[in-house]
């Protein structure tokens, strides 16, 4: 009756290497892959992106036209120089803002009037400096030209004025 007494007291649950094992991958291995599949479930859920909101403001804003169409008159009269600086170019060439050449100083165009019509016309139109481009606006090309002739020749150049050119 002793030995079966003995043998109680030094027993566990655990009997068979068998059994060590799969008392581990219960315990230990088996929590780690219902955690891992917790993560996935709850990180793969559909959330919007940031900035995103079905607000109608926000769809249009995210819908809106990539180009637009603008049709101008092909037919109608070519502005003067004169007109064109009005326009366009007094804004900064009157008062000599952001550094550019006021109109009709002959001392801050004589160097530019030395390079050509060609190089004031294309600063004209891609730009330099603070001025950004001319190009495309609500003047043609040529009606650019124009202005540049007049700033240039009020300063003290001699350029001809730009023709309209032929319609194709």
């Amino acid at each position: 009756m002793s030995n079966q007494h003995h043998e109680e007291d030094h027993t566990g649950p655990i009997k068979t290497p068998k059994q060590l094992l799969m008392a581990v991958l219960y315990s230990f291995v088996l929590p780690v892959f219902v955690i891992i599949g917790l993560v996935a479930y709850v990180t793969s859920a559909n959330k919007p992106q940031a900035g995103s909101s079905n607000e109608p403001e926000a769809v249009a804003a995210r819908i809106q036209k990539v180009g637009s169409v603008e049709i101008k008159d092909a037919n109608r009269a070519a502005r003067s120089g004169e007109d064109v600086f009005k326009g366009q170019c007094s804004a900064c060439h009157a008062t000599g803002a952001a550094g550019s050449p006021k109109f009709g100083d002959a001392g801050a165009w004589g160097a530019r009037i030395g390079k050509g019509y060609d190089a004031l016309l294309t600063s004209a139109l891609k730009g330099k400096g603070a001025m950004g481009p001319q190009s495309g606006g609500d003047f043609e090309d040529f009606e650019i030209g124009r202005a540049v002739v007049y700033m240039a020749n009020a300063a003290g150049a001699k350029f001809t004025e730009p023709k309209k050119p032929e319609s194709k």
